[in-house]
């Protein structure tokens, strides 16, 4: 039987001074993710929304153990990669972007947005840092530990910030997931559908707004949806557990 779509929807917004229309969005500014989970058969999905490639496919891994303590504690040490190298990047979930200490979210290795879950909003940071072949072929064979992989940004929020140091010291790689990246026609939304080893598929599509559009973009959304007969999970809490529970096994 075909396995259902459970997929999340990201609008990733930044936002402009307010009361100036044309001012142009402050790049420092906390961006926001809004997620809405579908449920459709994949092959139904990518009919109704006539998705086409939009870029190659890549594989995902995520680094925990088998207790999942570093989900449980809001972390994600998540690895992507493509072509010749990989991205290890660490992401915290519930942090306030507004009160993080400067230089705790380098420009250039990281961001802190806004998560957005029906009318739930978490502020989350993530830093990254680029792999090449060799690095990356290293790290998933187990060669080099997690912690040694790091970046001095990365040990430096787990130590200060959310106070987890040492890491656990059997982070394993989970996965591979494999992902596929499409596009919708106009109105256009990026579309990444990933395959779990076991089958299972997930899908998230996302569209960049002003963040005054939120609302307007989240009308817009739900009656494209609608127009094209998606169907909508009614829990719209985040398979992010569902994920990595699969991946982790008995």
């Amino acid at each position: 039987m075909q396995s259902l779509l459970a997929g999340a929807l990201a609008v990733t917004v930044a936002s402009a001074a307010p009361g100036d229309a044309h001012a142009a969005p402050d790049k420092r500014a906390p961006r926001a993710e809004y997620q809405v989970l579908l449920c459709e058969p994949v092959a139904s999905l990518e009919a109704k929304l006539a998705l086409k490639p939009r870029a190659p496919p890549y594989e995902t891994w995520l680094f925990d153990d088998s207790a999942l303590s570093m989900f449980e504690r809001g972390l994600r040490l998540r690895l992507r990669t493509a072509g010749t190298g990989s991205e290890l990047t660490l992401k915290v979930a519930r942090q306030d972007c507004h009160a993080l200490a400067p230089g705790l979210v380098p420009r250039k290795e990281g961001k802190c947005e806004i998560d957005v879950y029906g009318s739930s909003m978490q502020g989350a940071v993530s830093l990254t840092r680029k792999l090449d072949s060799r690095q990356t072929r290293d790290l998933l064979e187990r060669r080099t530990s997690v912690v040694d992989a790091l970046t001095p940004a990365q040990s430096r929020y787990l130590r200060e910030v959310v106070k987890v140091w040492p890491l656990p010291t059997d982070l394993r790689p989970l996965g591979p997931i494999s992902n596929r990246v499409l596009v919708t026609p106009d109105p256009a939304y990026d579309v990444d559908i990933s395959t779990l080893p076991d089958g299972e598929r997930y899908a998230e599509v996302s569209t960049k707004v002003p963040l005054g559009d939120v609302d307007r973009a989240r009308a817009a959304l739900d009656a494209h949806l609608a127009r094209n007969g998606v169907a909508v999970c009614p829990d719209q809490r985040g398979q992010a557990a569902t994920k990595l529970r699969r991946l982790a096994g008995p």
